[in-house]
C-alpha cells in the first residue's frame, strides 16, 4: 500500500498522506484538520488517565509531513485546539518555534476557543470562519457553507472525523478514517488520533480514501 496517493481536483493536484496530512502542491501549502490538541490533558484533568504520549506522536506525525513537503504554509480547517488552554498548549507553542519560516493559518473550528492574543503570540494567522484562496475555499464545517460558496469554490472541510468501513471476505469488517470527495467539497481526517469517527458512505459520483497503517488506498 503506498503512503500517499496524487487527487487531482480543478486542475489542483493534492496529495494525500498516511499522517493524514493533504499537500497541495501548486500553494505549496499543508492542510490539515482537528488536531484537537490538549484534549489529553482534558480527560487527565477530569481523572481519565489518558497518557500524554498520544499528543507528542500526533506532534511527531506533523512533523514528518512538514519534513517530508517543506511546505511554505500550514493550513489548519480547524478544531486546533480542543479546549482552554493547558499544558499541551505550552508545547504545541514550543514546537512552533521549530519552524519559523512556515506560515500557520488556522480557520477557526467550534473547539478553537482559547484568546485571539494566544494565537497572536504564536504567530499563527487566524481566519475566523473561511479562507479563501484561487478558487477553493477552506471552513470548518461543511454545513456552514452557502450554496453560493460551493457554487464558486470547492471547499475543503474538517469537523466530522469521516470514516469508511471497508470489508474482507468473511463477515469481518473494520472502520478507518478516511479523505472524502464530494463533486463540491471535501472533509478530511481528523489529524489527532485520540478522535472518533463518522461514518460515510461514498457514492458513484464521490471518492473516499482510506488511511490504514499510515498508508492510503482508495475504497
Amino acid at each position: 500500500m503506498a503512503s500517499f496517493i496524487k487527487h487531482t481536483v480543478r486542475n489542483n493536484d493534492f496529495i494525500l498522506h498516511g499522517n493524514r496530512t493533504v499537500f497541495w502542491e501548486q500553494e505549496k501549502a499543508l492542510i490539515v484538520s482537528d488536531l484537537h490538541i490538549g484534549k489529553t490533558g482534558h480527560f487527565r484533568k477530569s481523572g481519565i488517565p489518558v497518557p500524554p504520549s498520544v499528543t507528542r506522536e500526533d506532534m511527531q506525525r506533523l512533523v514528518d509531513s512538514i519534513q517530508f513537503f517543506k511546505p511554505a504554509r500550514l493550513i489548519i480547517v480547524g478544531d486546533l485546539f480542543h479546549s482552554l488552554e493547558n499544558k499541551e498548549h505550552d508545547w504545541f507553542l514550543k514546537w512552533r518555534n521549530d519552524f519559523p519560516g512556515v506560515e500557520f493559518i488556522l480557520v477557526k473550528g467550534n473547539h478553537d476557543i482559547i484568546a485571539d492574543t494566544w494565537y497572536t503570540n504564536a504567530n499563527i494567522t487566524v481566519a475566523e470562519k473561511s479562507l479563501r484562496q484561487n478558487g477553493f475555499l477552506f471552513v470548518h464545517h461543511i454545513e456552514d457553507v452557502t450554496e453560493k460558496d460551493l457554487e464558486e469554490n470547492y471547499c475543503f472541510s474538517g469537523h466530522i472525523h469521516p470514516a469508511v468501513v471497508i470489508r474482507g471476505l468473511g463477515k469481518q469488517s473494520l472502520r478507518f478514517p478516511c479523505f472524502y470527495f464530494t463533486e463540491q467539497y471535501a472533509v478530511l481526517p481528523a489529524f489527532g488520533k485520540f478522535t472518533g469517527t463518522y461514518m460515510v458512505e461514498p457514492s458513484k459520483k464521490e471518492k473516499a480514501f482510506a488511511v490504514v497503517n499510515n498508508s492510503v488506498i482508495p475504497v
